[in-house]
């Protein structure tokens, strides 16, 4: 399986100012496998530590010598370890968050010992640490689920992969193709990015055997709520869990989650889903200019669930029905678009930055309104509208576009490639080009 974050890591292995390498990212999206293939194909020895299975293992680090610590794991391995040769793996760190101060002696001590540090809950971890964060001395890298180029990689069609990376602004697609590529779309929208569903979908093709696969990976996440918090009722973590998906492209109103809860219990469980990145915060942004996390409404958000596949499951959609619908208005009323819309968004940054998510929204009496996501391009904010089908108003975009005074906006949607060149140029691009996104912005002049 392709993955575009093995390029970084691959990047990153080979760089001559290398530092100790955190991946962060929900449980199942890939990390431990990432650097499984990363050692492989440099024909590296892997050390691979899992501290969530073992936390003994922390002991060997109690020294602040990455010498004694490397001769202490050989010991307790029961094997010789050539730091040119090998790759020292920490996983599930966030069991021994403190040992993250230790990454620092590392970097200055044993450079030439490449390090990689994960997990799942991490987190937790860097919000309430309270050892000494090695600022400068480590780097970070964002794991999220497999992209729709990448699920096309899986799937074995990179000649469509091929087709999309050489696209052109103005080009015109034919129409055998553009329903070819949309229903690749829909399909990677029912299946999801997780690479255990992918990979399942690829190989057997059985409806019935991705929704195990899913009900398992859910299943997983239900498993780690006991390690949130002690005091929270893991109740409240599984009704506002199952409530996400239900809430897709609505402003989240704790109450509607359970009328009979305390909005602080449910405020208190969204948050650490959040911290899991089980699901993802949409802030409300007044969109006047970069940054767009300068200037939020803290009380007005959306979520979008880690995974769009997963979010089906939630909502028990039927995959041999979603099978045979043609618009993916129909599924969900659309909210399903605006998932994987802001799914496919997350991954479009360099794997250093943290993905965020902002849209804009005008509440004043007889002038509402609301724009599904807005992007930074550069110095450029870009409104984006998600249309399901092939149709569909544009009023709020181009409401927006006219208020801050904005040249370009976005629309995603199921027709073919369009752009209008007048004073509020609308670029439309179908789904299945949302992977495109930055390279056509690029094309353009802002």
């Amino acid at each position: 399986m392709q993955r575009n974050a093995f390029n970084f890591l691959n990047e990153w292995f080979l760089s001559p100012g290398r530092k100790p390498l955190i991946l962060r990212g929900a449980r199942q999206v890939g990390k431990t496998w990432l650097v499984r293939e990363l050692a492989r194909n440099h024909s590296k020895t892997l050390i691979e530590l899992n501290f969530e299975k073992d936390p003994s293992l922390k002991s060997v680090f109690e020294s602040n010598q990455p010498t004694q610590i490397i001769k202490l794991l050989a010991a307790v391995l029961q094997t010789s370890i050539d730091v040119n040769n090998s790759i020292l793996f920490l996983d599930e760190i966030q069991a021994v968050p403190e040992l993250i101060a230790k990454l620092r002696w590392f970097a200055e001590e044993m450079p030439e010992l490449p390090v990689i540090s994960a997990g799942s809950l991490l987190e937790f971890a860097l919000r309430d640490h309270t050892f000494s964060m090695p600022v400068g001395r480590i780097s970070f890298a964002h794991i999220e689920p497999l992209s729709f180029e990448e699920f096309l990689q899986a799937y074995g069609k990179q000649a469509s992969v091929d087709y999309l990376n050489g696209w052109e602004i103005g080009e015109k697609i034919p129409e055998v193709l553009h329903y070819q590529l949309l229903g690749l779309f829909k399909e990677y929208t029912l299946v999801g990015g997780m690479p255990a569903a992918v990979a399942n979908w690829v190989s057997q093709q059985s409806t019935n055997s991705l929704s195990q696969i899913h009900r398992d990976l859910l299943a997983s996440y239900r498993n780690d709520f006991s390690k949130y918090s002690g005091k929270m009722d893991t109740q409240r973590l599984e009704e506002t869990m199952v409530a996400v998906p239900r809430f897709l492209g609505q402003k989240f109103v704790f109450s509607n989650v359970n009328p009979d809860v305390h909005s602080g219990a449910i405020k208190q469980a969204l948050t650490l889903l959040n911290l899991a990145r089980v699901c993802h915060r949409v802030q409300c942004s007044a969109s006047n200019g970069v940054p767009l996390g300068s200037e939020t409404r803290a009380k007005f958000f959306k979520e979008i669930f880690l995974d769009v596949g997963l979010a089906c499951a939630l909502l028990e959609l039927s995959l041999s029905d979603l099978n045979r619908i043609d618009d993916l208005t129909l599924i969900n009323s659309g909210a399903v678009a605006e998932q994987v819309v802001g799914q496919l968004l997350r991954t479009l940054n360099p794997f250093y930055v943290e993905p965020a998510l902002f849209y804009w929204q005008r509440e004043e009496e007889g002038s509402q309104a609301e724009v599904d996501y807005v992007i930074q391009h550069g110095p450029v904010v870009i409104p984006i509208e998600v249309k399901a089908g092939a149709t569909g108003k544009l009023k709020s975009l181009h409401l927006l576009m006219t208020l801050k005074k904005l040249s370009i906006g976005v629309r995603i949607y199921s027709g073919m490639p369009l752009q209008s060149n007048d004073a509020c140029r609308l670029i439309s691009l179908p789904f299945y080009l949302m992977g495109q996104l930055r390279r056509v912005l690029g094309m353009v002049t802002l």
